[in-house]
């Protein structure tokens, strides 16, 4: 397929949905950071809003907003081809305000589409959560547990449009990633590197790390985790924190769960500040922290509903990095319980959402008041968008980059490919393809993942 031109075809306003579902599917595209929803899956005729969310929901990370200012002409025209292609009434960028030289590119080019408009948003903590997201721009509230879809929306990050872009109008797969490298680094970059790379390689874009001691974070600082530089770049590496040992949240990564239990029942003194902050708590859903750690602590199990009801934490991390203050640590107590009930077969309640209080909009967490919490205001610097510098000669690509069915090997030892190539075949069921990142020789070849190395 040929890319936009003066005219704006692209050669797929005349494809079925379906027809442009097989293509996304082929093409590898997922959700580009987050747990990697297959984006083919999203495509849906319920859909009467679609969002594209360029909110930057973690602290210290620009890659959305930059990558949407370089190349809006482009992202917009994808955007209101996905709301042809679903038929939906109404395409709404999710941005904060205090974006403003993207929001200038958006404008540009946005009053050419009369369903796309722009849906501002603070500069708050979780602005980017989905459900969050989807309230602050449309007014719709998703149920508890529930899709986005079931409310009439899908939802799709920057990267992730552009990604559809460069495969309907480009032909060319997902094959690399944006990586933002922040933080204990000389010189702070938003680099494009191949699927499969190491964390290590990531970082040398960045130059020289600032402390003796670093530890890398994968994702960002509330959600990510600490990660070892031999780790491979997936489809939904966003960013790798470099900070060091020492730092707060690393410390707090470390914590064992047994010593926060009894922190917990030492030191809560039940001020609800976990709760009266809890961004899906303020949307209605039963989600309740301050009574999970009194239960917890006291092993109190006469109410069954309040560890039931945590499976509907969206883990963001704001009652234990920004709420609590005595220093505890709900949201990681409260993945423990989760990850126990899903190990026994246990599926989230039925539930409905009370109604959004008034209250709501004066328990944000400002972005700002949040990074300085967590000792994180002097990274915020800028990370402009680069190609990469150095050569990677050697590349692990996972088969599961993505949620639902692991790709199937389509290659063998020995085998040479070619960069784009597929190397992995989508499942049965939800599952998109894997693509060679670098041209060379397969070297390995397992269930989980597939070495090629030039």
């Amino acid at each position: 397929m040929s890319e936009v031109g003066s005219t704006g075809k692209t050669g797929w306003e005349s494809m079925s949905m379906e027809e442009v579902s097989v293509i996304l599917r082929q093409s590898g595209i997922v959700g580009a950071g987050g747990a990697g929803f297959p984006t083919y899956a999203k495509l849906d005729k319920r859909a009467d809003t679609i969002i594209m969310n360029c909110a930057e929901c973690e602290p210290l990370l620009k890659l959305h907003r930059q990558l949407l200012e370089q190349n809006a002409r482009e992202i917009i025209r994808t955007f209101h081809l996905l709301a042809e292609c679903v038929g939906a009434k109404e395409a709404v960028i999710g941005i904060k305000k205090a974006y403003k030289r993207t929001i200038a590119a958006l404008l540009a080019y946005a009053g050419e589409y009369p369903e796309i408009r722009l849906g501002l948003l603070d500069e708050v903590y979780p602005a980017g959560d989905e459900v969050v997201l989807i309230y602050e721009t449309t007014g719709k509230a998703v149920p508890p547990g529930g899709l986005p879809i079931e409310s009439g929306v899908a939802v799709f990050n920057v990267e992730t449009v552009y990604n559809i872009y460069r495969a309907m109008a480009l032909g060319r797969p997902v094959e690399d990633k944006l990586v933002s490298v922040v933080g204990e680094v000389e010189h702070p970059v938003t680099v494009r590197l191949p699927l499969g790379c190491t964390i290590e390689e990531a970082v040398r874009e960045a130059g020289e790390i600032t402390v003796k001691n670093p530890v890398f974070f994968i994702g960002g600082p509330m959600m990510g985790f600490e990660g070892s530089g031999a780790l491979p770049v997936t489809k939904t590496t966003n960013a790798v924190l470099v900070l060091p040992e020492e730092h707060l949240l690393i410390q707090r990564k470390r914590r064992k769960s047994s010593i926060d239990l009894k922190r917990a029942a030492a030191a809560c003194c039940q001020c609800t500040m976990c709760t009266d902050l809890c961004p899906r708590h303020l949307l209605g859903h039963p989600i309740e922290p301050h009574k999970f750690m009194l239960a917890a602590t006291c092993k109190d199990i006469q109410d069954t509903d309040i560890f039931l009801n945590t499976m509907f934490c969206s883990s963001c991390g704001l009652c234990e990095n920004y709420s609590c203050m005595q220093g505890l640590s709900p949201r990681s107590l409260i993945a423990d319980y989760k990850a126990g009930l899903r190990a026994h077969g246990i599926k989230p309640p039925k539930a409905e959402a009370a109604p959004v209080p008034e209250e709501r909009q004066y328990r944000k967490a400002p972005m700002e008041r949040l990074m300085a919490r967590l000792d994180l205001t002097r990274y915020d610097k800028p990370a402009p968008i680069t190609e990469m510098a150095g050569e990677i000669r050697k590349v692990k690509l996972m088969c599961s980059q993505h949620i639902g069915a692991p790709a199937v090997p389509a290659v063998k030892e020995g085998d040479m490919v070619k960069k784009g190539q597929i190397i992995a075949e989508p499942a049965n069921g939800l599952s998109v393809a894997v693509h060679a990142s670098i041209e060379g020789k397969v070297t390995e070849v397992t269930e989980k993942y597939i070495i090629i190395q030039k």
